[in-house]
């Protein structure tokens, strides 16, 4: 027995071996990793100077879900699982496309991460991606990137906007009224009155209420049961919400183009912000369902001003380059015009930053930026598209559970709800 025990005690002993040595990162490598890129060539140079990579034998857990984490892994060889709570699970392999983001990014692990084979893994602190925003330009300002230079269409722009040139569209003028009169604390009755003033408004705010998102076995047949039935602030950021559309519209079929497809987009997420805000219980739904709508609103003055230009100043090409550049400052600027919160302007900037982190609870940028990636999800054209378990707002959910097909599980089981809602607010 005692010779057993001894066998036992060294089989115990016995280190697992991993086949791989740690190494330095190159900075061929730091350029293929989403966001450590977008790092200036100074700081991609310094972080490469330190840079090691960490090895682990299979089998090797490497965080839990629930963990607290100060740090995010990028894989760099070998494979690993990634699981739920719930037991969906699924695997990331060195040099694929979901490789070059994070394993996970948030301050708490929203899944288990486990070894399948030896792996090597960088690891960044948080510290150091949160400062990729410190050399950001004030936010109202647009910056054009040395390879657009010779985007004629963008320099132009540029120019307009910085001799304050550009004209703001206006809140519609049901909106403001509404908006006003509910400093002075009014009722749902006076509320109507006002609303009623928009034939159109009225009629699309009845339809809303009886709609998916309020379940309710009465049909709301007037504004005021609409009204009653939502509740009056919720009813402002809808009216806002149902108002807005009169903005994406233009007469140059290009232009229109451009419009309606940013604006079909920005219902879809504004509705799966609402679904989320509604589901999660962490956010106003209604004020969720306006976050969506103006994620991108900024990109109007930009169209509008294209559409007043000769139809050979510019390609299609030009548009699609020049948008993501100028949309968020742009929108940033509207919103604050247009006298919204500091939690609403910075929608505009953030909502297409799949790593913007700006507090440790779940908040409407949040929300949009999670639903801006379930909403490209399965979009096979989308190659360079992170997993959801990888970004920080994933871990500021309480009730977080990946889907079969790795989305977020309570926007895949309210598939139906989104639809129908979606309906409701286009028609």
């Amino acid at each position: 027995m005692s010779f057993l025990n001894s066998l036992f005690k060294e089989r115990k002993k016995t280190p697992v071996t991993c086949s791989l040595e740690p190494e330095a990162v190159s900075i061929d490598t730091l350029e293929t990793l989403i966001p450590v890129r977008n790092f200036s060539n100074d700081k991609l140079l310094a972080f490469a100077t330190e840079a090691k990579t960490e090895v682990y034998p299979a089998e090797t857990l490497l965080f839990s879900a629930g963990d607290q984490a100060d740090s995010v892994l990028y894989l760099l060889k070998g494979s690993v699982t990634l699981s739920d709570n719930s037991g969906q699970n699924y695997e990331i392999h060195a040099g694929t496309t979901k490789a070059k983001f994070p394993l996970s990014s948030g301050a708490l692990h929203t899944t288990t991460a486990l070894a399948v084979s030896d792996v090597a893994v960088m690891r960044v602190s948080h510290n150091i991606m949160a400062s990729r925003h410190a050399e950001a330009t004030p936010l109202a300002e647009l910056h054009i990137p040395e390879e657009l230079s010779e985007n004629h269409l963008l320099q132009a722009f540029v120019q307009h906007y910085n001799n304050e040139e550009m004209e703001i569209p206006s809140l519609p003028d049901i909106a403001v009224r509404l908006r006003h009169a509910m400093q002075y604390d009014i009722g749902i009755a006076d509320a109507v009155k006002i609303i009623q003033l928009d034939p159109v408004i009225s009629a699309k705010l009845v339809e809303v209420a009886n709609c998916p998102l309020y379940v309710c076995a009465t049909p709301a047949k007037s504004c005021f049961t609409a009204v009653n039935r939502i509740g009056l602030h919720a009813t402002r950021s809808l009216v806002i919400s149902l108002s807005i559309h009169h903005i994406f519209k233009s007469k140059s079929p290009v232009i229109k183009k451009h419009l309606d497809r940013i604006w079909k987009q920005s219902l879809y997420i504004s509705t799966l912000s609402y679904v989320l805000a509604s589901v999660s219980k962490q956010a106003n739904p209604e004020e969720a369902l306006l976050a969506g709508l103006v994620c991108d609103i900024g990109a109007v003055p930009f169209l509008n001003f294209a559409a007043n230009l000769p139809k050979d100043y510019y390609t299609e090409t030009d548009i699609e380059q020049a948008l993501p550049y100028v949309k968020g400052p742009i929108g940033y600027r509207i919103l604050q015009n247009w006298g919204f919160t500091e939690d609403f302007i910075k929608i505009p900037l953030f909502s297409e930053d799949w790593y913007q982190n700006q507090g440790p609870e779940l908040d409407l940028t949040d929300i949009v930026v999670l639903s801006r990636l379930h909403s490209k999800i399965g979009l096979t054209q989308l190659t360079e598209l992170p997993a959801i378990t990888s970004i920080p707002a994933a871990s500021k959910l309480k009730d977080y559970s990946l889907s079969p097909e790795h989305s977020l599980k309570i926007l895949h089981e309210a598939k139906q709800q989104v639809h129908d809602a979606l309906a409701a607010l286009i028609h």
